[in-house]
This record gives structure tokens, C-alpha cells and sequence, in this order.
């Protein structure tokens, strides 16, 4: 308190208007130079400060909102984005079933198709080992014959004599003749 006096007491002791001097009181004028300097800075920076501290506010709030929209935004695209992967794994899995089941009858299809094969090819493996025999059969009897006609001709040549073979043919020819007529 004794402080506050002395100012109102160094104040008193100010010389008159008239007169200029200096002060060399250092932290007196100091004193009172800072509060004339922020009073000044209070009155008329006030309403800049208070315009600056708006528009950040301002500013702040606006990018909260931008912040929150995007953010929103952002939420409804993933929530997008999760049902279509949702839609695309569903088919997905449809398709690789179809895919399995398709295969799994393309299996079927070529296994029944193989043994339809073998079974054709069985049948005619078959077929043709019995024309084969009867071929081989036909070949042997040929032989056979030719060779029982051969001997015979040979009997027949070693025994008979021309007389013999003419009376023959005349015989067989009488049958022949007689079979003509009868038809």
C-alpha cells in the first residue's frame, strides 16, 4: 500500500504543464509508458483480436464440420464397399460351386463317354477276332478242299484211264440234263 502512495505523491510532484523535462526515473517511466502502450494495444487491438479469434474460430469450426461430413462420407462408402465385397464373395462362392458341379459333371460326361468308348471298342475287337476266325476258318477249308480235290484228281487220274473219264462226264452230264428238266 505504502507503494501506491508514493505514486500519488511522485504524481503531485510533476512539474507544471509549462515546463518540459526529463525524467530519469527509469522504472517510472517505464511504468507508465507499458501502460499507456497496452491500454493502447487493449482499445484498439481489441476488436482485431477479437476479429482474428473469430475468423480462427470460425475456421475451426468449419473444418470440424468439412471433418465430420467427410467422415461420414467416408463411413457410408466403407459400409458400400463391405456390401459389395459382401455381394462379390457370395458370388464368388456361387461361381466356384458351379464351377465344381460343372466340373464334377464334365467328370461324369467324359467317364460315361470313356466307357461307351471301350465298350465300342471291346464289341468291335470282338467282332473282328470272329471275322478274323472265320476268315482263318474259310482259308483252311479252302485248303483242305483244294487239297482233297487235288488227291482226288490224282486218285482219279492214276486210276481211271480216258475210257473211263469219258463215261463219266457223259454220266454227269445225263444228271445235270435231267436236273434242267425238271425245273
Amino acid at each position: 500500500m505504502k507503494n501506491v502512495t508514493h505514486s500519488f505523491v511522485f504524481l503531485a510532484h510533476w512539474p507544471s504543464a509549462g515546463s518540459f523535462g526529463l525524467n530519469t526515473d527509469i522504472l517510472a517511466t517505464n511504468l507508465i509508458n507499458l501502460t499507456v502502450v497496452v491500454g493502447v494495444l487493449i482499445f484498439f487491438g481489441k476488436g482485431v483480436l477479437k476479429d482474428l479469434l473469430d475468423n480462427r474460430k470460425q475456421r475451426i469450426l468449419s473444418t470440424i464440420r468439412n471433418s465430420e461430413e467427410l467422415r461420414r462420407g467416408t463411413i457410408e462408402q466403407l459400409e458400400k464397399a463391405r456390401i459389395r465385397l459382401q455381394k462379390v464373395e457370395l458370388e464368388a462362392d456361387e461361381y466356384r460351386m458351379n464351377g465344381y458341379s460343372e466340373i464334377e459333371r464334365e467328370k461324369a460326361n467324359l467317364i460315361n463317354a470313356t466307357s461307351i468308348s471301350l465298350e465300342q471298342l471291346e464289341k468291335s475287337k470282338n467282332e473282328t477276332l470272329y471275322f478274323e476266325k472265320q476268315r482263318a476258318m474259310n482259308q483252311v477249308r479252302q485248303r483242305v478242299f483244294q487239297q482233297a480235290v487235288q488227291g482226288a484228281i490224282g486218285t482219279l487220274n492214276s486210276c481211271l484211264n480216258t475210257e473211263l473219264h469219258f463215261r463219266t462226264i457223259r454220266a454227269n452230264i445225263g444228271i445235270l440234263g435231267a436236273m434242267e428238266w425238271k425245273r
